[in-house]
């Protein structure tokens, strides 16, 4: 099998998003374009230090939120790069931490329109595993290229709840959460050695095939092993028979449309969030089948 790069370019030329793009030019040999992606970034910036304003395509509010933070580390972590605003955005994130530790799925949106309902109706004091890992995830995959994220007291904080929360997991947790934590972990064995055994307590509740279905969500929607494990030589890896990881490579591999993109199997919540998850995830395919010698 292969993928036809060309047509995903173009693919990306019609539908992505600036953003998305500058994300698949740094894929493919443009080197310029990690400092686009920095910069790209400052269109969703807040004064307040925080993202918005539809970084995650699916929360299409101004107002800064959990979920644009964990795009914006993704972004920078992706591009391996340094960003002038990355201090303010922890910061931010301190700010919007619960005394628990945990931060809350979303902050209060003043306009729903063209918001998932599970963004517009979270409780903002209530802390939330599956946000609070999804970030710290990203952070720490930062860290690799910044070490000055691990020196924010921001991030101890979030890894000290997640910790917590993971190790309190006694049966199979939603899709999500599983899926964020056992990234948070693999992210943060770097650093801490209690992660590795953290994924060991996870491990139980990941199938053989890796594929995890998301209940409550759209037909057929799942979390495939390459969503929570993409990159190879992990310890997350180590919870997985690869033949099970080639299988998974084969399905990506497959996954390009005619058009040249790839699809999600998940609801968008606009015409506009829909284009922007498939220039996300055509993005996403292209690195993931690149890092894995596809």
């Amino acid at each position: 099998m292969s993928i036809d790069l060309g047509r995903a370019r173009k693919f990306m030329t019609a539908h992505a998003r600036v953003l998305d793009r500058r994300r698949f030019e740094a894929l493919t040999g443009g080197d310029a374009a990690r400092d686009a992606i920095v910069s790209g970034l400052d269109a969703y910036r807040n004064p307040d230090g925080g993202y918005g304003w539809g970084l995650e395509p699916d929360l299409r509010a101004p107002e800064s939120q959990p979920g644009g933070a964990q795009h914006a580390l993704e972004a920078l972590a992706d591009a391996r790069a340094n960003s002038p605003h990355l201090t303010a955005l922890l910061d931010w994130l301190n700010a919007a931490t619960l005394p628990d530790g945990g931060l809350p799925f979303a902050l209060p949106i003043s306009d729903p329109a063209a918001c998932a309902p599970f963004w517009a109706q979270a409780d903002p004091a209530e802390s939330s595993l599956q946000i609070t890992a999804a970030v710290a995830a990203q952070a720490h995959r930062l860290a690799r290229w910044d070490g000055s994220v691990l020196d924010h007291p921001w991030l101890e904080t979030a890894t000290r709840y997640c910790f917590e929360a993971i190790r309190r997991i006694d049966e199979a947790p939603f899709a999500y959460v599983l899926s964020f934590a056992l990234q948070l972990l693999d992210a943060a064995s770097d650093t801490h050695r209690e992660a590795r055994e953290l994924l060991d307590h996870l491990g139980r509740f990941v199938p053989p095939d890796g594929a995890v279905a998301v209940v409550g969500g759209a037909e057929g929607e799942t979390l495939h092993l390459l969503d929570y494990a993409p990159e190879p030589g992990r310890p997350v890896r180590d919870l997985l028979d690869p033949d099970a990881v080639s299988a998974d490579l084969d399905r990506v591999e497959r996954g390009q449309r005619e058009d040249g993109g790839w699809a999600v199997d998940f609801t968008g919540y606009s015409d506009a969030a829909a284009l922007e998850w498939r220039g996300y995830a055509t993005a996403n395919a292209v690195s993931v089948l690149r890092s894995n010698g596809r």
